[in-house]
């Protein structure tokens, strides 16, 4: 970036489109819903995506300060649809076992031929600053689970969900990595009304968008009743797994205390 930065200062170019990501606002739990270009860019630590989508944009501001006369659109879309297989939905995919205290967050897809728009529009009209990319409004967490046929979650401890999480991302099993997760758990939804307000319309929705964007898995293929026959009993492995995971701390616990006990010296009369 910083090349072709000073190449594009060089030949003098008087326009830049920047292509950033929603993903550099960060997902946190103090998120407002939706996020608009006025909120600051907070990259979760661990995912370097996030924090190169931010370095960019930071470097795309100082050269356009170096360039007063220079124009520069930083565009920030969601997740991707109707192209290659996109990473970021891949990777993003919603996992079986989640922590028990979580809440699924609204998620936000776009297709490439509306980004595309997006691209052509800014740089038409030399749009100058930051606009989110996004079809209007969001898809509910337990939605977009049914849209893209995943079977209903399982709550289980964190500790546990996060070691599913990291042996299914090691053994190819899909599910979001490890360092992922917190854009699983906590919202990062946008808004793109400033954009819109510039004439831009997307001709896709977030949940056509989000069914293009996936392969429909088994899930999806069977009937209302087993589903329900399948939903139940996931719902009672994750009890079962989350009593068994009380019980193995419990009995640490009683473990170590023990071994206190009986390690303890004698006092002047034991």
């Amino acid at each position: 970036v910083r090349h072709v930065l000073e190449a594009a200062g060089d030949a003098g170019v008087g326009h830049l489109v920047v292509l950033s990501s929603a993903l550099a606002y960060g997902a946190w739990a103090n998120n407002p819903v939706p996020l608009t270009e006025e909120a600051p860019l907070r990259p979760n630590p661990g995912v370097p995506f996030s924090a190169e989508r931010a370095e960019i944009e930071r470097q795309a501001a100082e050269w356009r300060d170096q360039h007063p006369s220079a124009t520069v659109t930083v565009l920030r879309p969601v997740r991707a649809a109707g192209g290659p297989d996109d990473w970021l939905v891949r990777v993003l995919r919603p996992a079986a076992a989640v922590p028990d205290t979580t809440d699924e967050p609204p998620v936000q897809f776009v297709h490439l031929d509306d980004l595309a728009s997006a691209v052509d529009l800014a740089w038409r009209a030399g749009l100058s600053g930051a606009f989110n990319v996004a079809p209007e409004g969001w898809i509910p967490g337990d939605r977009a689970r049914s849209l893209i046929g995943v079977p209903p979650t399982v709550p289980v401890p964190e500790r546990a969900a996060r070691r599913l999480l990291r042996w299914g991302s090691r053994w190819g099993l899909g599910g979001p990595v490890p360092e992922l997760v917190p854009y699983t758990v906590h919202p990062w939804v946008v808004a793109s009304d400033r954009l819109r307000g510039h004439g831009w319309a997307p001709t896709v929705s977030n949940e056509e968008a989000c069914v293009e964007a996936h392969e429909a898995g088994p899930w999806a293929t069977l009937s209302p009743r087993r589903r329900q026959e399948l939903a139940l009993g996931l719902a009672g492995a994750g009890l079962v797994g989350a009593t068994a995971a009380a019980t193995l701390a419990a009995r640490r616990w009683w473990r170590s205390s023990r071994a206190v006990v009986v390690g303890r010296r004698p006092g002047p009369g034991g």
